[in-house]
């Protein structure tokens, strides 16, 4: 294994999938300077026929890929932050999520959108969003949230061999984290949690960038005798159900973590999924440990006060167990 950042991992990913397939190509807002690191050397490596800037309008970006899609093309759009979704949002919801129902199978769209989410950079409200709520109730869309440099390589080498739309949402500030990545081909199933600890107190499923923090807050609590399982769905959709629905069943709590806003976010709906299937395994309320239902703030301090952190999760999670009083909130 090779020890990897992780924009050089979603570089390696892309690489390696425009060599093997001469059809990929990639486009957006200044891929060819690669603003977000990820796409560093690729428009020297493929030329402007494949690698090539588009003008600031995400509506055209979105517009392109089903067009190139159609006509047999696997597309890869850079979007820098997740929130320029919303004023490509025409594209996505109507055409992306649709068009291969409303053509019986016969269109299929082999596209793969790269954006930035999160909060975190004091990057203000306009860039900091956590929006995949909004593309996971679309339907016909895949939503990826990897949490480590090796899940970025699998998972985007999965969405780019895809016939369907993928979400490639990257965690912001995050880019340069290090992790082993595996030699060689190296592929990642969507619809598969990992369990990156295992535990028997409580289940704390921790989306994306929040397995992190999830994580230093099981070690935390382990001190004070509370074991904590951590699981990282990698992908929103399709959904790794099973996993965290055996996992409830054998700790009896559920804490959901999610940097996304609380109302209508993916946390609601794994809640929901648990209660619905789980109930009888539950031996307390589920919690979630979210960002309130605000626009992320600029200032540093303001936006680390509304972002979910390991003190936070470590409070729910004893919370949870009947042990808040042995860790401070």
């Amino acid at each position: 294994m090779a020890r990897r950042r992780f924009i050089q991992a979603i570089n390696d990913g892309l690489i390696e999938e425009m060599e093997r397939n001469p059809r990929v190509v990639a486009y957006g807002e200044d891929v060819e300077l690669s603003i977000m690191g990820d796409m560093r050397g690729l428009h020297e490596r493929f030329g402007h026929d494949r690698i090539r800037n588009t003008p600031i309008c995400e509506a055209t970006l979105t517009g392109m890929a089903v067009g190139l899609a159609s006509a047999g093309y696997h597309v890869v759009v850079h979007m820098m932050f997740s929130n320029f979704l919303y004023t490509g949002m025409d594209a996505i919801a109507n055409q992306m999520a649709k068009l291969r129902l409303m053509t019986g199978g016969q269109m299929e769209l082999p596209i793969t959108v790269l954006a930035g989410y999160g909060a975190g950079s004091a990057n203000a409200a306009q860039h900091s969003d956590t929006p995949y709520a909004a593309l996971m109730n679309l339907g016909g869309l895949n939503v990826l949230t990897p949490s480590t440099p090796a899940d970025a390589k699998g998972l985007l080498k999965t969405a780019i061999r895809g016939r369907n739309p993928s979400f490639f949402l990257e965690p912001s500030g995050r880019g340069g984290d290090l992790g082993e990545v595996p030699d060689g081909e190296y592929l990642v199933p969507f619809g598969v949690a990992a369990v990156p600890r295992e535990g028997s107190d409580a289940t704390v499923v921790a989306i994306g960038r929040m397995v992190r923090p999830a994580l230093a807050a099981a070690d935390s609590l382990a001190e004070q005798g509370i074991e904590v399982e951590v699981i990282d769905p990698r992908t929103l959709v399709p959904f790794d159900e099973a996993t965290v629905l055996a996992s409830v069943e054998r700790t009896g709590h559920l804490i959901v973590v999610d940097e996304a806003r609380e109302r209508c976010g993916a946390a609601a709906e794994i809640a929901a999924l648990v209660a619905a299937k789980g109930f009888d395994s539950l031996r307390g309320p589920i919690r979630r440990v979210t960002t309130p239902n605000v626009a992320i703030p600029y200032a540093p301090n303001a936006e680390a006060h509304v972002l979910p952190g390991e003190e936070r999760i470590a409070a729910a999670v004893a919370e949870a167990v009947g042990r808040a009083g042995k860790v401070p909130a």
